[in-house]
């Protein structure tokens, strides 16, 4: 009776030492994968980063490569926006891709020059709380819409708008959809892009990104060393798509840090020197930032 008894002791305690192992292993795997962000491969909240592309001369392009490579390291960016005539052909993209290759996240690019075919597309990007539509519009079509080119793509847009169901939707285009203004809370949206303007509006797009609207929009400071002399810091336009303000407008230099939560979307102006200048909030649900 007594070695029975001895037997299911030592029985038992096994099986508890083993419970208490599973549970102690699967408590440190369950956060390593918290510590790495692997949780489904669905981060708690998502950022990326905004910037404008064209030639630039060979410093300023630099250091713009690698404060957006710091950042991009820094923040775990899923991906980088560039707003740019030539699309995957823009320089800022090419050299970026050649000098650092250790930026190891997507590169997507705008298009609007005439004659090369319509380039718009979805990219959508999961994160805990819901998913981010990007929308990325060929703005040069609407400048050139006697061939119907334009009429097609705000169809697919439409469709697409209508069709998701993301909890956020980010348009990015190359041109600002208001004139140059003094007074550019104001402005009315330019003619040829009133009718983007009012799908953006009707089917709930948040913000807008594109380049400035205005050739004084880009500030000149001198960058880095005084001796190179001064430089136009290029940076993106943000249009906020709320009924409220539908044409308010940051002018910003350098480039955007955008941060993607359950609640906000809030965006970071990141000058060439690496210094964080503003911070915007651009939409809350449930409540519209003015």
């Amino acid at each position: 009776m007594m070695q029975k008894s001895w037997v299911c002791t030592i029985i038992t305690q096994f099986f508890l030492c083993l419970s208490l192992f599973l549970v102690i292993n699967l408590s440190q795997n369950q956060k390593k994968i918290i510590r790495n962000g692997n949780v489904n491969d669905i981060p708690m909240d998502m950022y990326f980063i905004s910037v404008i592309g064209g030639v630039r001369n060979l410093e300023e392009q630099t250091l713009l490569i690698k404060q957006v490579e710091k950042v991009a390291k820094k923040f775990n960016a899923r991906f980088v926006i560039n707003i740019g005539e030539l699309g995957e052909e823009d320089p800022l993209v090419q050299n970026a891709t050649l000098r650092f290759p250790s930026v190891k996240i997507p590169w997507y690019s705008t298009r609007a020059l005439r004659g090369r075919g319509v380039n718009h597309y979805l990219k959508q990007f999961k994160f805990a709380h819901g998913s981010l539509d990007i929308i990325v519009v060929d703005t040069g079509l609407y400048e050139a819409s006697s061939n119907g080119a334009g009429d097609r793509q705000s169809q697919w847009l439409i469709d697409t708008l209508e069709n998701s169901e993301s909890k956020w939707c980010i348009a990015v285009g190359f041109h600002p959809l208001v004139a140059c203004e003094e007074d550019t809370s104001q402005t009315e949206p330019k003619r040829e892009f009133q009718s983007l303007h009012g799908v953006f509006l009707k089917y709930g797009v948040d913000a807008y990104i594109s380049g400035p609207a205005c050739a004084n929009d880009v500030e000149e400071r001198p960058i880095a060393k005084p001796k190179t002399g001064t430089a136009r810091y290029k940076g993106p336009l943000l249009t906020k798509m709320n009924r409220n303000s539908p044409y308010s407008m940051e002018k910003v230099n350098g480039f955007l840090l955008h941060k993607v939560s359950a609640l906000e979307i809030v965006s970071y102006l990141v000058t060439l020197e690496g210094d964080v200048v503003q911070k915007i909030f651009l939409h809350q649900r449930g409540k519209d930032i003015m």
